[in-house]
């Protein structure tokens, strides 16, 4: 009788500078063990997502759930709220996460700075790892970055007077195609991409985030509905068991991007409820996703120039 061989998670991409320091063996291992839990479950919801937009294509329209009417309705449960460090977000940036723009971000001011992995990083493998060797750096307190030109940046300003690094890893939908994630069933793919970005902050930083009097914080981007935050959920429980850190250590904070969210903004709460610190808006993505999901529905959906489109005219109204 065969045996499953095991699973395993190999670099498929040229060695960098450094980059020995984030994918170790035990990174690896890490991000091997979140794959055999959760990949499965993130390919359904991914299945789920298309399944949705085909029904809304055909007609159906997004509407409260009904079967969670009693989440909505019920004022006895709350989330988790901010961890140290984020009590306040008042003046809160964001930014890619190259040693330049680390630099400038930690000495800028502000509160918070959500570490931007996704939309303000293009994906390319010497960003993707120099994005957390920056991280891994500024962490630690030994960032330092010298311009072609000569000119030297580095992080001048106090620790207690730097903005709390909240980190946005990639949408459940993407993949990081240098990192090839073998099951054990032999099936090999491409690995998550967020589990990735996740995975290789929160293994190397989360333990030194803590000392430093703050903690492992994310911004979660483009979540589509409820059942797609209990998997983060059950990510973060998962995590925080692997490395004996205290259930609700993590704290994440979620954009509601997408219109089908911005129907189960309570749910999404809920399921996140011990490790959620709050939701934000995320105005065009969320404009872009209601041209995604009605754009065979005809020209009543149809919309006009984006400057047109504000806060204030009726469906940005509701959805604020």
């Amino acid at each position: 009788m065969s045996h499953p061989s095991p699973s395993s998670i190999r670099v498929h991409a040229e060695h960098g500078d450094r980059h020995d320091e984030i994918l170790t063996p035990e990174a690896l291992a890490f991000l091997t063990r979140l794959h055999d839990q959760f990949a499965g479950r993130r390919q359904e919801r991914l299945n789920a997502r298309m399944a949705q937009r085909k029904a809304i294509e055909n007609g159906r329209d997004l509407r409260f759930l009904p079967e969670t009417r009693s989440i909505r309705e019920n004022t006895s449960w709350q989330v988790a709220g901010a961890g140290p460090g984020l009590e306040d977000r008042r003046v809160e940036i964001t930014g890619p996460t190259d040693p330049k723009m680390t630099v400038n971000a930690l000495n800028s001011g502000a509160k918070a700075w959500l570490a931007d992995l996704e939309d303000a990083t293009s994906p390319t493998w010497s960003n993707v790892i120099g994005g957390q060797l920056s991280l891994h750096d500024a962490i630690r307190d030994r960032l330092e970055f010298t311009s072609p030109e000569g000119k030297r940046y580095r992080v001048e300003a106090a620790p207690d007077a730097r903005p709390t690094i909240i980190m946005r890893p990639r949408g459940w939908h993407l993949v990081e195609k240098h990192l090839r994630y073998t099951d054990r069933a032999g099936y090999t793919r491409a690995a998550s991409a967020s589990l990735v970005d996740f995975g290789l902050y929160f293994f190397h930083n989360a333990k030194a985030l803590i000392d430093g009097g703050r903690g492992p914080y994310f911004y979660l981007p483009k979540l589509e509905n409820h059942l797609e935050a209990r998997l983060w959920d059950d990510v973060f429980t998962f995590s925080e068991t692997a490395l004996h850190l205290p259930h609700g250590t993590i704290r994440a904070t979620i954009l509601i991007e997408t219109i089908s969210a911005a129907f189960e903004m309570d749910e999404i709460l809920y399921e996140l409820r011990d490790h959620a610190a709050g939701l934000n808006a995320g105005r065009w993505d969320y404009i872009f996703s209601l041209i995604k999901n009605y754009r065979e529905r005809g020209r009543s959906y149809v919309l006009p120039d984006r400057d047109l489109i504000t806060m204030t005219v009726p469906f940005m109204r509701a959805y604020t």
